[in-house]
């Protein structure tokens, strides 16, 4: 069912259109990410769906009630939404347990100390009830924002770059924390975030905006493997790019002829691959290479922890690469990321064979 809906939202600052037509539906206990680099719009769209920035344009909907249009502007206290911002907000005058229960309107003072003490209880903060925000820790003060957002029950969650002000470590602990505490309170979530692994990790659908508008919305490896354009594409990591043009519905490279039926004959493409499509192996001699393995020299190694990368350089006329040097400059540089430790040695050579499922052919002239 569908508890949070923006239909057809647009929004200005002046002259700039800061989110432009954005519709999009979040349902009980469903997350979805709005994602995007800085500028394109996100954090616009998610203060508009909570009441923080008046609706210009569109709907928002609640339960299928107007919470927002040409006639309705219902506060953000009384939309049942529960919001956690990135600077975490928390009062400074006031304990832990005095935070958590500020949102509980109506509530008695027992009644409201007893479910700030089991809302800190369920993120791990009974311990700290009575401390104030300044003795605690971010990854702490997150997780009490988290449950003062959580305590009144609401409807809808919105959350914007909640990890952004936390170390690596420490954020990968809380983001899995907190995605166990969203799904256990089943409330329908919007969270802002330009990390697209985070989008990933977190999210049950990824929103990819840019310049105000969705570009792509759907499952995190729908978008991954699936993107409608090179900016989608692009965005979940490094690519390489490699250009081309189509001839009978196919478009050549170094690894054999890709298919681009899709497109016009004779159009200019860019074939982008992503350096985990590059898989490696000892070089062979030309009689036992299996079809589309190409031989290429390592001009460098990197370790990047959970995997390593490797620059490449592949001879752009077809010919065999041979040991000891070759001219870098009539070749075509590629990166390949290999999971794990795989150090070759400079100049070493490898043979390359291209994974075609991490490989996509779009127009040379769309947006990247």
């Amino acid at each position: 069912m569908e508890v949070l809906k923006l239909e057809h939202v647009s929004h200005d600052f002046g002259q700039l259109r800061a989110v432009d037509d954005v519709t999009l539906a979040v349902s009980r206990g469903e997350l979805v990410c709005l994602l995007g680099p800085s500028g394109c719009g996100k954090t616009t769209a998610l203060r508009v769906a909570a009441g923080l920035e008046r609706l210009q344009q569109g709907r928002v909907l609640i339960d299928g009630e107007p919470v927002g249009d040409q006639k309705h502007d219902v506060p953000p206290e009384d939309r049942s939404v529960g919001l956690v911002f990135q600077d975490y907000a928390l009062f400074p005058h006031l304990d832990v347990k005095g935070n958590v229960g500020f949102g509980l309107r109506g509530w008695s003072k027992k009644n409201r100390e007893a479910r700030a003490r089991a809302m800190l209880g369920q993120v791990g903060m009974a311990a700290m009830a009575d401390a104030h925000p300044h003795m605690l820790s971010g990854g702490q003060q997150q997780r009490v924002a988290l449950a003062r957002a959580l305590a009144p029950n609401p409807k809808v969650m919105l959350l914007d770059e909640p990890f952004s002000g936390l170390d690596v470590t420490l954020r990968h602990t809380i983001r899995d924390e907190t995605l166990n505490v969203l799904k256990s309170a089943g409330a329908a979530t919007l969270m802002v975030t330009h990390d697209p692994e985070e989008a990933m990790f977190m999210a049950d659908r990824v929103a990819l905006m840019r310049d105000g508008r969705i570009v792509q919305v759907g499952p995190p490896a729908d978008l991954y493997a699936k993107p409608v354009d090179k900016f989608v594409a692009s965005f979940f990591g490094d690519i390489n790019r490699l250009p081309g043009s189509v001839t009978g519905g196919q478009v050549q490279t170094p690894f054999g002829r890709l298919d681009a039926a899709h497109l016009a004959e004779g159009q200019a493409v860019e074939v982008l691959i992503r350096p985990e499509a590059l898989h490696v192996q000892p070089c062979a001699a030309p009689e036992d290479r299996a079809p589309g393995q190409r031989p290429a020299r390592v001009r460098a190694a990197r370790l990047l922890g959970r995997s390593s990368m490797l620059h490449l350089d592949l001879p752009a006329n077809g010919t065999e690469v041979t040991a000891p040097a070759a001219d870098a400059q009539d070749g075509i540089q590629l990166h390949a990321r290999i999971p794990g430790r795989y150090l070759p040695a400079e100049n070493d050579l490898l043979d390359v064979q291209l994974d075609r499922s991490q490989t996509f052919v779009f127009p040379a002239d769309h947006v990247t």
